[in-house]
């Protein structure tokens, strides 16, 4: 079985991915751990450095090697798919779920976050704006379930994630509710 993350960067992909990998007990893995492992150095700083485009290089590397042996759990990055390649990918071997935020539910959860390249601009809600603009019609494309992450704790995004992948078959109906622990 393999599930994928998409969404905008704070949606909560790596939270929720960690949690729901551990309900399914299937192993989890972070594209960008993956990318940060392969290169030695934090994203940010590849990024700064090398630019976008090598890095997104890079990212499409690591998803087509993870989707040759799909199992478990990944959340990728928030750009992952701005390549069609990848989009293809993930649609093709994983069972992806869309984390949809709003920009101003993101903005909320990153205003004090210094670690994501793409918002250290002077205008980062304006920023998430422009990216959930661009990116949205994207993740829609590439998912097959769309889930609002809103307000709910990380226990409830998962128990609605495995509610969603029990009545697509994907998981055994029954799987016990996750206690919340937010």
């Amino acid at each position: 079985m393999a599930i994928a993350l998409v969404g905008l960067p704070g949606a909560g992909k790596s939270a929720v991915g960690r949690r729901l990998g551990a309900r399914l007990d299937l192993p989890f893995v972070d594209t960008d751990h993956v990318i940060e492992q392969r290169i030695g150095c934090s994203i940010r700083d590849y990024f700064e450095r090398e630019g976008e485009i090598a890095f997104r290089d890079l990212e499409q590397a690591a998803i087509a090697d993870l989707a040759a042996q799909p199992h478990g759990v990944l959340a990728t990055g928030g750009g992952a798919v701005l390549r069609e390649a990848n989009r293809q990918q993930l649609r093709d071997h994983f069972h992806v779920i869309y984390l949809r935020s709003s920009p101003e539910d993101l903005f909320r959860r990153l205003r004090h976050d210094v670690k994501r390249p793409l918002l250290q601009v002077a205008d980062p809600l304006g920023r998430l704006r422009e990216l959930h603009d661009a990116r949205d019609p994207l993740y829609r494309e590439t998912a097959h379930e769309v889930v609002d992450t809103g307000r709910p704790s990380i226990a409830m995004l998962v128990n609605i994630i495995v509610m969603q992948l029990e009545l697509a078959g994907i998981v055994a109906a029954g799987t016990p509710p996750e206690e919340p622990s937010d």
